[in-house]
């Protein structure tokens, strides 16, 4: 166990945020909890203070929730960040959005060509004075980007090393910093907890490592849980803070004179405790100042408890906008796509924001029965994977029920008439056709959906995502709209 502490220690305090995915509203709240931690840290003058991202604060192709992502962290004064995989969804617009960043961007496990406008920005550490203390920060990228990003010129102008070279890429960094006569080193990870495991316990020099990319909402300090020793037998800290922006976290430290923790505390904030900031609202309207009002909700069922496994109403109903606005059998939506929900009110083009933030446009495909069949029977392998990669689908035109151990026990397409008519999962036929409504993600093959890359049956593309599906119909309806769980997907 940690020692106390002794004589000519040094006192660090880390407000920590990771995962936030473009939730401006969010960060409206965040903002907020960043000024209660400076407020006590004034109180505290002899204690180092860092404000550290692990990556993923960004997230889809809109130009503007990016760009709010990113005066976000300037605003709370962030030191740091991870480039995490959805930093990247902005791909061909990256060099829009990237200039607004007044914070170190931190990878060290990417090779960027030139060209690329992230190849400007992307540093593999930095190291922070504060005091009079050096603290070295590391930052690493997922080694598993590519099959999290749908295609497009950061596969041309990038590769990330593997995770065994990412483990020697750290160890590198490390030793550099210490070189420079830094004893105090931290990694923001976007590798998930597992790798982060890893890393603690096959390193020596590393202090804490503040995750990411798992979405794991790690309270206090548990040895064996995210208190590991390294190599020389020294203690490493693991931090996460959730996802969505629902946590942060404040870190508390103290290292010894040769830069070894010997006292922690880990604290879990929640967002929901403060209100959203005025100021900072005001700037993310004017941002989204065609912020237009599309219709209300009457009544919604509250958040689904796992978006990715779970029945979620407020999928079905973009599924069902889906399916209307563009005439066709039926429309997928992978969970993963939804990253909010609707409440009862209005709803303007902020909220849409929140809720469908990816932007991926809409594709119609005359899929056979057996390509969905696949595809249901992919998505629903989530349930035996510990992040519930890769999410299940949700419906419209399609009803089916899952065992919680993975299968697909039954499903059946409801025609345009509401009538119920069964497919056989077992033995789905080859040469029945539905018109599906699936994005271009999916479409790609992305997420090990390979049955889903079918060039000759595309039917049309559009130039338009689910959130606008969502607006169109909205904007149709006489009344204020109900959501309700209808049963067409049903987990047993």
């Amino acid at each position: 166990m940690i020692q106390p502490i002794n004589s000519g220690s040094v006192n660090t305090s880390i407000f920590y945020i990771n995962d936030l995915h473009g939730k401006t509203i969010n960060m409206e709240r965040v903002y907020c909890a960043s000024n209660a931690f400076d407020n006590r840290s004034k109180k505290a003058p002899a204690t180092d203070t860092l404000k550290l991202s692990s990556g993923d604060i960004m997230l889809g192709e809109d130009i503007d929730i990016n760009k709010a992502a990113i005066l976000f962290q300037n605003f709370i004064k962030i030191n740091a960040a991870a480039v995490g995989n959805h930093e990247h969804d902005i791909q061909a617009n990256a060099d829009k959005v990237l200039k607004y960043v007044n914070y170190n961007l931190l990878s060290n496990n990417v090779k960027i060509n030139p060209r690329n406008p992230w190849s400007k920005v992307i540093k593999s550490s930095v190291i922070e004075e504060v005091n009079g203390h050096k603290y070295g920060i590391i930052g690493t990228t997922p080694v598993d980007l590519f099959s999290r990003v749908k295609q497009g010129i950061l596969r041309r102008d990038m590769t990330v090393d593997s995770a065994q070279e990412t483990l020697k890429d750290i160890q590198t960094e490390i030793d550099n910093l210490k070189s420079q006569g830094v004893n105090k080193i931290i990694l923001l990870s976007h590798l998930g907890n597992t790798a982060d495991k890893i890393i603690a316990v096959n390193t020596s020099g590393l202090d804490v490592i503040m995750g990411g990319h798992s979405h794991d909402l790690i309270f206090d300090v548990k040895e064996g849980e995210n208190l590991f020793y390294n190599k020389n037998g020294e203690p490493v800290i693991i931090t996460q803070a959730g996802k969505d922006g629902k946590n942060f976290g404040i870190l508390n430290l103290e290292f010894d004179k040769n830069g070894i923790i010997k006292k922690v505390q880990n604290n879990i904030g929640y967002t929901k405790d403060f209100h959203r900031n005025m100021a900072v609202k005001y700037i993310f309207d004017k941002l989204f100042e065609n912020n237009k009002v599309f219709g209300t909700i009457k009544s919604a069922p509250p958040e689904p408890e796992n978006y990715i496994i779970s029945r979620n109403p407020h999928g079905y109903f973009v599924a069902d906008c889906m399916r209307k606005n563009l005439g066709a059998d039926i429309a997928l939506i992978q969970s993963a796509n939804m990253r909010g929900y609707f409440e009862e009110g209005k709803v303007d083009e902020r909220i849409l924001n929140d809720i469908l933030p990816f932007k991926n446009k809409l594709y119609k495909v005359n899929y056979s029965e057996k390509d969905i069949v696949d595809a249901l029977k992919h998505s629903i392998k989530s349930f035996n994977d510990p992040s519930g990669k890769p999410g299940i689908f949700y419906t419209s035109g399609l009803k089916y029920t899952a065992s919680k151990n993975g299968q697909l026990i039954n499903a059946s397409f409801i025609d345009k008439n509401g009538n119920d008519i069964p497919i056989n999962v077992n033995a789905p036929r080859v040469n029945k056709f539905y018109s599906t409504i699936i994005n271009d993600y999916c479409y790609q093959g992305n997420d090990g959906f390979k049955m889903l890359y079918r060039p000759q049956l595309l039917e049309k593309m559009y130039d338009i995502d689910a959130s606008v599906c969502v607006q169109n119909e909205l904007l149709k309806e006489k009344k204020p709209v109900e959501l309700k769980d209808d049963g067409r997907i049903n987990i047993i």
